[in-house]
């Protein structure tokens, strides 16, 4: 009786947690994806409330900071007019979570329209009870490229 109810307990658990982690895999997919949809909007004050203080970003042109990535989307030098992504992963570490998004990226750079494929790195911390970008990381890759699960 007492290893049926253990072996129970410890189905539980597991089950639980699965759970529970797909639950936070959903909502950071869902994160991810409205910080597409604003960055297209150039809601600045959306991405301001989700990008932390600290935050970097990697693009092919550069390397910036908060102020100067929400400078660039506000005066439209890049303007990410649509995020069509194909692929998403999560891995989720404790308070720390990485999103990978293979996308195809239409957008307008310098008065330029480009079509560029990209894996996007996207680091998240669990700060309260809200998630803070820490990084955002574009990789230009081939159209075959496939994120490894």
């Amino acid at each position: 009786m007492k290893k049926i109810l253990v072996l129970s307990a410890f189905l539980f658990i597991s089950i639980t947690g699965a759970f529970a982690q797909s639950a936070i895999e959903k909502e950071l997919i869902q994160l991810s994806m409205d910080k597409w949809q604003w960055m297209s909007d150039k809601n600045v004050d959306k991405l301001k409330d989700l990008f932390d203080d600290k935050a970097k970003f990697v693009h092919m042109s550069g390397t910036w900071k908060k102020e100067e990535e929400l400078e660039i989307i506000k005066s439209g030098s890049i303007w990410y007019r649509k995020a069509n992504v194909k692929d998403t992963a999560v891995e989720i570490f404790e308070n720390t979570a990485i999103v990978w998004n293979r996308i195809t990226l239409d957008a307008v750079v310098r008065d330029q329209v480009v079509v560029t494929e990209f894996t996007v790195t996207e680091v998240y911390k669990k700060q309260g009870s809200t998630w803070k970008m820490l990084d955002l990381t574009f990789s230009s890759v081939r159209d075959t490229h496939t994120i490894k699960k």
